[in-house]
């Protein structure tokens, strides 16, 4: 069992890499990191000291003053290095570098020198190191007006702002789960690549993906249809898309009832893309779920009886809670990493309809059990 420190675990990537460590529990233990630590030397040697692996996702992306950002960048760096040689250590070190290192701006310069001197660390005390080069990440949860175009677009759609393209570039882009992988990956195998260039970049024009995540707003957000998701990327994209709706809002949707004097008839999903429906019949009191997916899109449409459906975004302690009635037909679509259950709270047997984009498999589920 590999001891992991992140530094940085409250970011974008590395929430990320914290998530997914915690799923092979059997594999990895997570040493826990505090921004303080970088202030206190005791502290910090003791992390450092406690760590088979570190990976080090900090640092400062923006700042009017480029000269304190190029130096903030570097005193972090620096005050690893002097950690490690204090204690003796040699983990396995993996710095987050960027392709910005081509260019002249003090983020990219500072990026670059810090690879350098970490490599230079490692080369010194003969510790395995690997140097990042990472190109535009994406997925749930990244901050939107900071450093990606496809949360700030996301963003701005699920909240009727219309986006505009300022430069029409082309970029590479990797997704935060492919990332990852990769990352835990290296870790596994005691990767010591100092330049690590990732070659499963995609490719796309800025004005290109505006126009898909345009569709996504028009054809789900607006008509509740899932729409046709051509390959991983576009299943990627809307996942992504989904993570920026303001979920103690926008569910449950009603259904379009149709009656006539047969009854009624009710359109549970709309989708251009495959996938799996299902039912379910719940007792009164009895609970379903308590579990998250990483990649899969699930709809779950109450049509009898009463039932309070629970989401959390793990890692978080909000639950949010929906009250859906068979009177009233309504969904509730679950987004990647929000753990969710659903409970029948009424005296009759509950019934509900599950849509899921994808047929189960029992060797890749990509379902995590954890309660709400």
């Amino acid at each position: 069992m590999k001891k992991v420190g992140i530094i940085g675990v409250n970011g974008f990537i590395g929430s990320h890499l914290n998530n997914f460590l915690r799923l092979f529990s059997d594999d990895f233990t997570i040493i826990s990191f505090d921004k303080p630590f970088f202030n206190n030397k005791i502290q910090l040697d003791t992390f450092v000291k406690s760590c088979d692996v570190i990976v080090h996702l900090a640092g400062i992306n923006r700042d009017p003053d480029s000269n304190y950002l190029y130096q903030a960048n570097l005193d972090l760096c620096q005050k690893i290095i002097d950690s490690l040689f204090r204690t003796n250590s040699k983990p396995h070190l993996l710095f987050s570098s960027s392709t910005h290192e081509n260019s002249d701006s003090s983020y990219g310069l500072s990026k670059k020198r810090c690879r350098e001197l970490f490599s230079e660390w490692s080369i010194e005390v003969g510790a395995n190191f690997t140097g990042l080069i990472i190109p535009n990440v994406f997925g749930p949860f990244c901050k939107p007006n900071y450093n990606s175009v496809i949360a700030t677009f996301c963003h701005q759609l699920c909240n009727d702002i219309q986006p505009k393209v300022d430069n029409d570039s082309l970029i590479k882009l990797i997704y935060i789960n492919e990332l990852i992988e990769i990352i835990l990956k290296l870790i596994k195998t005691n990767d010591n690549t100092h330049f690590y260039v990732f070659d499963n970049c995609i490719e796309y024009r800025v004005s290109n993906l505006l126009k898909l995540l345009n569709n996504y707003k028009k054809n789900y957000l607006l008509n509740g249809e899932i729409p046709c998701l051509n390959n991983d990327f576009e299943l990627n994209m809307f996942n992504t898309f989904r993570s920026y709706i303001n979920y103690n809002q926008f569910f449950p949707k009603k259904f379009v009832v149709n009656p006539d004097n047969r009854g009624l008839f009710v359109e549970i999903t709309r989708s251009g893309t495959s996938g799996q429906s299902s039912f379910s019949t719940t007792n009164p009191n009895v609970t379903r779920g308590n579990h998250y997916h990483t990649r899969k899109i699930e709809r779950f449409a109450v049509i009898k009886g009463k039932a309070k459906i629970q989401m959390r975004r793990i890692g978080t302690d909000e639950i949010i809670n929906y009250y859906l009635d068979g009177e009233v037909p309504s969904y509730v679509d679950i987004p990647v990493w929000y753990i969710h259950n659903i409970t029948n709270v009424g005296y009759d047997l509950l019934y509900t309809c599950f849509w899921i984009n994808e047929p189960y498999d029992s060797n890749n589920p990509d379902t995590y059990f954890e309660i709400v």
